[in-house]
């Protein structure tokens, strides 16, 4: 095994987390920037209408991305588990499930989404001048869907195994190709035609399927540990027993980010009510927002691997330290990007809004709101380590009663005492209730002996494997 797969059980917790998060979060935030420079390439050159048609369809890619979130993480958890157990071949098996389960389902999305795809957008009230360039669009979405949710999948596999820096690198790859050949296929040129808006959505598949590859040669190259050689090719048969688990740990992790997307939604209908001055304020912050959150986003999936691969290997003491310092990082890092926001709220609102009404109602909800995004920080960091032993509905339900439950009803029910600052009020008063059933379900819930089939298999397959190999 290697050295930073040893890391995670046995070197210094600190130290190992804060390598381990650097390129998490520097993953995140390629990822968000390319999303920006495509839109802008899209917004600037190609009008209102592709910029519509654009942002209909990636409501459908968050979508699907969704899908699939829940089992890749299922995935990176219990490769983490097998791996904390030093058991190699229970790891493969796990990955090789997963690949086949994702492959087969990605492609079926892919053909069913090609002729689905202008119903769909129909159904989203698309605008009419814009459903001819959203469909061209979507459908491209849809072709690059199995190498989208492959290479999803091979990153978090990685992780699950203690490696955060080589998914890194070729995300850093792909956003390279991808913003290299955004103008190329959207414009032309020489003999390669131009294609308009389809020509970005291509852009962006042929830079993932890119990376995708030049990924799989670089982990074969390596001789990586999760690598599945030709006489292992058994290892791509669906195992029953995995994908219940990759299912039933899976679905309640994806339907977090359903949960987190519908309430935004919901968020978004109050704030309508208030004008397109506020409506504006609100759309800058949420801009803003999507990088605070970055840190704890990055912790969260930290705190997750390294938990994972210490409840493989039994080590329980270690577990609660790597807790402790996943709350103390995301004090750190979100702490220092709040203090700095607070600090120069108006430069960086000005990075999304003019000078006029809207500036002035951001900077005031902005200061009612972005401290809670330290609290919040706090339930996802403790949420990873209760998820790292396959205990998703915990989290799933906190996360329910904290956005639906308390934030969306103090909203709506305190609007008329407080009009809008009712819903900016709303979101401290969530991330705090999150934060206290997050501590009281870590020290007093049942996540530390939530059950596993792989767990109690393992043993019998690992005699199983050594009687057929006499």
């Amino acid at each position: 095994m290697k050295k930073s797969e040893n890391e995670l059980t046995d070197g210094p917790i600190a130290r190992t987390m804060f390598l381990f998060t650097l390129p998490i979060l520097g993953s995140t935030v390629l990822q968000s920037l390319n999303g920006s420079i495509n839109m802008a390439w899209i917004g600037r050159f190609l009008g209102e209408r592709a910029l519509t048609a654009s942002a209909n369809a990636n409501a459908v890619l968050f979508v699907l991305i969704g899908l699939m979130v829940g089992a890749g993480m299922a995935t990176s958890i219990l490769i983490g588990q097998a791996l904390g157990k030093r058991d190699a071949d229970q790891a493969k098996r796990v990955l090789g499930t997963s690949i086949t389960f994702f492959a087969v389902v990605s492609i079926v999305l892919a053909v069913a989404g090609a002729f689905l795809s202008p119903t769909l957008l129909k159904l989203m009230h698309t605008p009419e001048d814009a459903l001819p360039l959203a469909t061209a669009y979507l459908r491209v979405v849809f072709l690059g869907t199995p190498s989208l949710y492959l290479t999803l999948l091979v990153a978090m596999a990685l992780r699950g195994a203690g490696d955060a820096k080589t998914p890194f690198v070729f995300m850093l790859v792909s956003v390279v190709l991808d913003v290299g050949l955004n103008p190329l296929l959207i414009f032309g040129w020489g003999p390669i035609p131009g294609f308009g808006i389809a020509g970005s959505a291509a852009a962006s598949l042929l830079a993932q399927s890119g990376s995708f590859i030049l990924l799989v040669a670089y982990l074969y190259r390596t001789k990586n540990a999760l690598r599945i050689e030709r006489h292992e090719l058994r290892y791509l048969l669906i195992d029953t027993t995995v994908l219940r688990e990759l299912v039933t740990k899976g679905v309640p992790m994806g339907l977090q980010m359903l949960v987190v997307s519908l309430s935004l939604i919901a968020a978004m209908s109050l704030v309508n009510a208030y004008g397109s001055h506020t409506t504006a304020a609100y759309s800058a912050a949420l801009a803003l927002w999507n990088y605070i959150q970055m840190p704890a986003v990055a912790v969260g999936q930290a705190v997750t691997s390294m938990a994972a691969q210490n409840v493989g290997a039994g080590k329980w003491g270690r577990v609660d330290r790597v807790a402790i310092t996943g709350v103390a990082f995301n004090f750190l890092l979100s702490g220092v990007l709040v203090a700095l926001v607070y600090a120069f709220d108006r430069p960086a609102l000005g990075l999304f809004l003019g000078q006029g009404e809207a500036m002035g109602i951001a900077r005031h909800l902005n200061a009612i709101v972005v401290w809670s995004f330290i609290p919040f920080g706090v339930s996802f960091a403790l949420g990873g380590v209760m998820r790292s032993t396959g205990a998703a509905m915990a989290p799933l339900l906190i996360l329910f009663v904290s956005l639906w439950l308390v934030r969306f009803p103090f909203a709506y029910l305190l609007t008329p005492q407080l009009q809008a600052d009712a819903i900016w009020w709303s979101f401290p008063v969530g991330s705090v209730v999150s934060l206290v059933l997050s501590s009281l379900y870590y020290k007093h819930g049942g996540w530390r002996s939530h059950p596993s089939s792989l767990q109690s298999r393992q043993h019998d397959d690992i005699l199983t494997d050594e009687l057929a190999h006499m």
